[in-house]
């Protein structure tokens, strides 16, 4: 359609149904117009492809060198590649916000230069002929890297996307080490070296780093060798000999201490597993890490593929831009992961650990062939954590953790449901969430449950095997499982990874009498017109005098019944008896006494959470005794949960549930359960005399949380006397604990404390923040003007110098609520002077407290322009409008 055709078809779609008049030179005639329907042009579907392979990269060597003093990376780079299939003369290439000086072609051993433009992100190249698929050609690119001259970018999963990071560059900051460090997922290797810069590309990789001689270096594969340069540098060679994506390839350099480990293979070969931290962390690092290893070795067991990378090294960064990364044979932690053992009672990160070397099978070895099928690495990943738990800590605990990975999907599905496989994505950062990590995980899961647990794992075995070092598809992963169980799978594919949503399930009970059947029916619930009608295998156990009896059925319809022969009704029907269906689920059994036989006799963790979650909202006999029963169940997220929903139960036996209550606040083995002790005991019995027991606990408990919590409900008695227990706390390094001490303070401390504020932001790590800022800014609203005036610019760091926009906003809605705050007290202060007698004593000071806030105010308000003119995200621009 031309433009002028175009025109009168919009033309007629607008006036096309209705009557017009026709001026004539006597008289107006009205004419009926017939109406017609013009369809709307179709609009093509956003379709986000696997990335066109038009050349393939094969081996990538790099020579890199640093200006600390600009944050530059002076590089040099050989690239190996052919076509993929087709001829082709001109190579584009990713390369993101450089100077590039130089492009040539390697011809035996001279360079031919070759032609090329350049728009700051594709760097287009003119070869010197059309190369075949048969021909391998070698260029030569010399370039600077410039990764703090790029927009900012990320997303909620990884912050920042400019790829190559200097942390603290010049040493301004003396609490903070100097470091280098890169993060290439999703496509941010492009930003310090060229490169094809797609997942379904993987190359062999060289890389010499010239650094000066004090820093340790760490890049993928093996230290080839290490140079002094003698000029107090020296640079150091590592190899990579096995293909992975660029998105994958790392470097780290930093001041660490190194803490060897090793593994070994089935051969006998042993492989470095080196643990870098920094130094004060050195003698923990074994107890952070040191169950990789066994990690090593039950992965390659339970999946019969053995780890295939030359080494597997961890090291800690600061300021990182993500929780972990899953760079091959160098994994990239963030500095929350470093503890000392005593913090590490409160709990520790080994299921990230676990996640991260999950991935060195699912995401490096094998990998997602486009950002649509992520699922594909992450699921698995977050799979992954959930079979070490299982392996190394039990059924219990691991299932904990699957119940966490439903909360987490669960809460993101009320704002957004989509496919899990989509190619439909606005933006590749968004595959990036709850659906790809947790609710991919749970569905791994049914699907173990559904095959088994040999043929689930046989199937992983095949689909690794297959496509080892090479990009995948989510249809690959259906093949493969479909090769070994002779099963047809595209029902349980298309349901769960190419559809959105999740079943919603109401269950109902009935037993006749007289026929003696066992009624179940269960209706799915779900919004049909946005979400599938699931085919859902799931076991139905049935209790009965002393003997249980497990059915499988297959729900398939929206409603549908299901009858058992019972001769007499049974103690408990227990449906979805595995408990690994990802749903929604109202559960409607109608007494007390079959959730409490649930409670007793079923097997699972989640049967016994499920059983206090009803029965903790009854006051009768059984559920009070069974509440009773639950804190000293064998699990310990149980006896917590329990303690949180004890207040029935409390007001029916409240001396058998206090004592209860002080005895687990003093002698529980978890100390997350003595926590949760103490603060129940300060909410429901806030008269009792707990002041022996809490003296207790601070003098001899080892764990911070603990500690914090008890400080917590001393302050609820007397702040006075909390205040003095506090400060016998201030030289900790514990943040959990320096943010209980923020906290009391912000509440009840004077300008005197404010030094310890100060202190305790350079101990604090980027997501510790959020906390530190809310406590800062309710202290400051109670100080005098000079201390407000040291405090703003603290805040002002947050809100400038974070990398991640959301971190950003943690300290601008802080200023904002300072500001808002002074306004408000300006304004108060001003009409309470105007009903106050002129030149009185009370004038005088309100006069000063006006001249004060306004000050105040008047900084705030400098402040935040100067953020609004330096931001350019979009989110915080809105907060910052009116000024």
């Amino acid at each position: 359609m031309n433009k002028i055709l175009w025109a009168f078809a919009l033309a007629t779609i607008v006036f096309g149904c209705k009557t017009g008049k026709v001026p004539n030179s006597n008289t107006n005639h009205t004419i009926s117009l017939d109406t017609f329907t013009v369809n709307a042009v179709p609009q093509p579907k956003v379709y986000n492809a696997s990335n066109t392979r038009i050349h393939d990269l094969l081996h990538t060597k790099l020579n890199v060198r640093f200006d600390w003093e600009k944050q530059y990376m002076h590089g040099q780079a050989w690239l190996e590649l052919k076509p993929y299939f087709y001829s082709s003369s001109q190579l584009s290439l990713d390369a993101k916000g450089m100077d590039i000086h130089k492009v040539t072609l390697l011809v035996e051993n001279t360079e031919k230069e070759l032609s090329f433009t350049y728009d700051s992100l594709k760097l287009n190249i003119t070869l010197d002929k059309a190369y075949t698929a048969n021909e391998k050609y070698t260029l030569f690119i010399d370039y600077t890297a410039k990764p703090n001259e790029l927009p900012e970018g990320g997303s909620m999963a990884i912050s920042s996307d400019k790829g190559l990071y200097f942390i603290n560059p010049k040493g301004e900051d003396p609490k903070k080490p100097r470091q280098i460090w890169t993060q290439g997922e999703t496509e941010a290797a492009s930003c310090w070296f060229p490169t094809i810069d797609s997942p379904n590309e993987r190359c062999t990789q060289e890389i010499y780093i010239t650094i000066e001689k004090e820093f340790k270096t760490l890049s993928n594969g093996m230290l080839v060798s290490s140079v002094d340069n003698k000029n107090g540098t020296r640079t150091d060679y590592w190899k990579m000999d096995l293909p992975h994506a660029p998105y994958l390839f790392m470097m780290a350099i930093g001041d660490y201490a190194v803490v060897k480990d090793t593994w070994k293979k089935n051969d006998g070969k042993p492989i470095d597993v080196h643990y870098y931290v920094e130094k004060e962390y050195e003698k923990d690092a074994r107890a952070i890490f040191g169950n990789t290893p066994e990690m090593l070795s039950f992965y390659s067991n339970v999946l019969g593929v053995e780890y295939p990378w030359q080494k597997y090294h961890q090291v800690v960064v600061r300021d990182y831009v993500s929780g972990a990364m899953e760079n091959t044979t160098v994994v990239i932690h963030g500095e929350f992961l470093q503890k000392t053992k005593r913090e590490m009672i409160d709990g520790d990160n080994e299921d990230i650990v676990a996640h991260e070397l999950f991935h060195h099978w699912f995401g490096d070895l094998v990998t997602c062939e486009s950002w649509a099928n992520l699922p594909l690495n992450e699921s698995f990943a977050t799979y992954g954590e959930y079979l070490w738990i299982e392996h190394k800590y039990g059924k219990d605990e691991a299932d904990l953790h699957l119940q966490g990975d439903l909360s987490t999907y669960l809460q993101e599905a009320k704002e957004k449901q989509v496919n899990m496989v989509r190619f439909d994505y606005p933006d590749k950062e968004d595959m990036f969430d709850s659906h790809s990590y947790a609710k991919g995980g749970r569905i791994l899961h049914m699907l173990r449950k559904y095959v088994g647990d040999k043929a689930f794992f046989a199937s992983l075995k095949l689909y690794l095997e297959r496509h080892k070092f090479k990009p995948v598809e989510m249809h690959e992963l259906r093949l493969a499982f479909e090769e070994v169980t002779g099963e047809d799978l595209n029902w349980f594919f298309n349901q769960w990874f190419y559809s959105s949503g999740h079943p919603d399930i109401v269950i109902d009970y009935s037993y006749n009498e007289t026929t003696r059947k066992q009624y179940v029916v269960i209706k799915q619930k779900q919004n049909f017109e946005t979400t599938p009608l699931y085919k859902i295998p799931l076991q139905i156990d049935i209790y009965s005098n002393g003997k249980k009896d497990s059915v499988k059925v297959t729900l398939e319809l929206a409603e549908q019944a299901f009858e058992f022969d019972c001769p007499t009704k049974p103690d408990l029907v227990n449906v979805d008896a595995q408990k690994m269906l990802l749903c929604t689920k109202q559960d409607n059994k109608k007494s007390v006494d079959e959730w409490s036989f649930q409670y007793h006799h079923a097997p699972m963790y989640l049967d016994r959470y499920e059983a206090i979650q009803k029965l903790s909202k009854n006051s009768d006999e059984i559920s009070v005794k069974t509440m009773l029963d639950a804190l000293n169940d064998t699990h310990w997220n149980i006896r917590k949960y329990a303690i949180q929903n004890i207040r029935r139960a409390a007001k029916v036996q409240p001396d058998l549930v206090k004592n209860k209550l002080v005895e687990l606040a003093q002698n529980d083995s978890k100390s997350k359960v003595r926590a949760e002790a103490i603060d129940v005991l300060a909410r429901l019995f806030p008269d009792a005399d707990t002041k022996e027991m809490l003296t207790h606990v601070l003098k001899n408990d080892s764990s911070y949380k603990v500690i914090s919590t008890a400080l917590l409900s001393i302050e609820k008695k007397s702040a006075d006397e909390a205040m003095k227990y506090a400060a016998g706390y201030e030289n900790e390094t514990s943040t959990t604990l320096l943010l209980t001490l923020c906290e009391i303070y912000s509440y009840n401390a004077n300008e005197s404390k404010n030094n310890f504020f100060l202190n305790v932001l350079s101990k604090i790590n980027g997501y510790e923040k959020f906390t530190y800022t809310q406590h800062y800014t309710r202290y400051l609203k109670r100080q005098p003007e000079n201390i407000v005036l040291q405090g703003i610019p603290i805040i002002k760091s947050v809100a400038v110098n974070e990398n991640a926009w959301w971190m950003r906003l943690s300290g601008l809605q802080a200023l904002l609520d300072l500001s808002t705050f002074h306004e408000n007290k300006l304004k108060v202060t001003k009409d309470e002077l105007k009903e106050t007698p002129a030149n009185s004593e009370k004038a005088v000071a309100l006069h000063k407290e006006i001249k004060a806030s306004e000050r105040i105010v008047t900084e705030l308000k400098s402040v935040l322009k100067e953020i609004k003119e330096k931001e350019d995200n979009p989110t915080l621009l809105r907060f910052l409008e009116e000024y």
